[in-house]
């Protein structure tokens, strides 16, 4: 899956979206982003982003104001063919890769490319 499309990603423009109806440290807004999050897993990003603009048309929003809940609906309606995730879940496909890889190339990095380090095998696989 192309990292832009990682599980971690959506989740990333949904907190922003929700984020524009709620403070950040409300249980609705956790609430909120959870729902959405809930029907992308069930393959229904398509569905999810009109509701997300009708919500911020409906207390009428300044177009700044409304910026992240577009921009999220434009990702998940641009990008919806890849946001299969109820079929790759089915598969057994990873869908949130990107923390992950990016986590060990760093772990791997900092801790094995040192100057003069010199690893035996089982001290590499022990990291």
């Amino acid at each position: 899956m192309d990292e832009d499309r990682d599980m971690n990603h959506v989740i990333e423009y949904l907190w922003k979206a929700a984020f524009v109806f709620y403070y950040q440290t409300s249980i609705q807004a956790e609430a909120w982003e959870s729902k959405r999050l809930q029907l992308i897993l069930e393959g229904k990003s398509s569905s999810v982003a009109p509701g997300m603009c009708r919500s911020a048309t409906l207390p009428k929003l300044t177009p700044q104001q409304r910026k992240p809940i577009d921009t999220c609906a434009r990702y998940l309606l641009n990008n919806a063919k890849y946001l299969k995730y109820d079929d790759y879940l089915k598969a057994g496909f990873p869908i949130a890769t990107r923390v992950i890889e990016g986590t060990c190339r760093q772990l791997i990095k900092d801790r094995m490319d040192i100057t003069g380090a010199r690893w035996t095998i089982r001290g590499a696989e022990a990291v």
